[in-house]
């Protein structure tokens, strides 16, 4: 691991190429992270001016005040400034020294004692970082090296009203309705064993483009934070009452939920449609994920057709490709390991 993965903001689809040697390092904790936004540009540190506030540095700082020495984080994945993770996963080497004895290496915290001790250091920092599960692990574990598969989300509002609040720097805002099937189609053309050069930035470091991507998919969702207009409220308690007293069956008695509605009432906020793209593969190229979405999204606008991707993909150069989708709609979903 290079001084970069310590000191570049996280912020990239990046695929390891090159493993350097590791050295001989202690007992291994892997930490299932983050609920937050990985990359804000806040400031930490003494010199606020130079200094960005990163997921690596914010978990390296907690780490310091739980153990009394510092750290090195290495996460699975870098990711963009505005970037989201659901559950990024991180390993530290901890060796346990004992104060009294500083040459007496004592036994490992116990996970649970690690998980509430940093989650208490990381709630005085706004806490829009969170742990939620620690485990050890081998010595030759590396969160970044030894990860299986990668997922993927990436969030898409489609609607001419403005985005909420509640959803601003969650999703992508598209004003156009977006061709549902089109879409799911172009994701088709996409998955497999592919040299993915039109979907790689400028600035990827990776020595092959060639990458497998397992799956590639888009559907459509609840939009959310989801709230229940007056109309379903009175679906679903007209269906509670006929239920004479039994328990309410909500799965029985569903209600289909529309975006916008004939009269809305002063005050009421049309609902967006929400899409939700899945990429998942072992590794990915520099902004390849954005760069999938981008295209997939210009389909569904009907500014690119399926044949276009196709096109796209033959062309084997990222300028034969449209616009990339911008950082706020991502989210890192899942990493997935061999672990006993």
């Amino acid at each position: 691991m290079t001084d970069d993965d310590q000191s570049q903001p996280l912020g990239t689809d990046y695929s390891p190429d090159n493993r350097p040697e590791s050295p001989k390092r202690p007992l291994k904790i892997a930490k299932l992270s983050e609920e937050a936004e990985a990359g804000a540009n806040r400031t930490m540190g003494q010199n606020p001016r130079t200094i960005q506030r990163t997921v690596v540095g914010v978990l390296q700082n907690a780490f310091h005040k739980f153990i009394g020495q510092p750290v090195s984080i290495f996460c699975s994945s870098r990711t963009d400034a505005g970037v989201h993770a659901l559950s990024n996963v991180c390993h530290v080497d901890v060796e346990r020294i004992s104060k009294r004895k500083p040459s007496e290496v004592l036994p490992p915290h116990e996970p649970s004692v690690v998980k509430k001790a940093v989650n208490h250091f990381l709630q005085k920092h706004e806490g829009d970082i969170t742990i939620i599960d620690v485990r050890c692990v081998a010595a030759d574990f590396h969160a970044r090296y030894k990860a299986q598969e990668r997922t993927y989300f990436y969030r898409i509002l489609s609607g001419p009203e403005h985005l909420s609040t509640f959803e601003k720097g969650r999703a992508w805002h598209v004003p156009e309705e977006l061709d549902l099937p089109a879409m799911q189609k172009a994701c088709k053309v996409l998955v497999g064993l592919h040299d993915f050069s039109s979907f790689r930035a400028s600035g990827c470091q990776a020595k092959s483009p060639i990458r497998n991507l397992d799956e590639l998919n888009v559907i459509e969702v609840f939009p959310s934070p989801y709230f229940p207009s007056a109309k379903e409220r009175e679906i679903q308690n007209s269906a509670c009452s006929e239920s004479e007293g039994q328990s309410c069956n909500f799965n029985k008695n569903k209600v289909e939920w529309s975006v916008g509605e004939a009269s809305l009432g002063f005050g009421m906020r049309r609902r967006h449609r929400c899409f939700v793209v899945t990429a998942r593969a072992r590794s990915f190229l520099y902004h390849q994920v954005r760069l999938l979405v981008g295209a997939i999204k210009s389909v569904g606008t009907g500014d690119f057709t399926v044949s276009d991707v196709e096109r796209i993909l033959e062309a084997k150069t990222v300028t034969a490709n449209g616009p990339m989708a911008p950082a706020c709609g991502l989210y890192l979903a899942h990493v997935k390991y061999d672990l006993p």
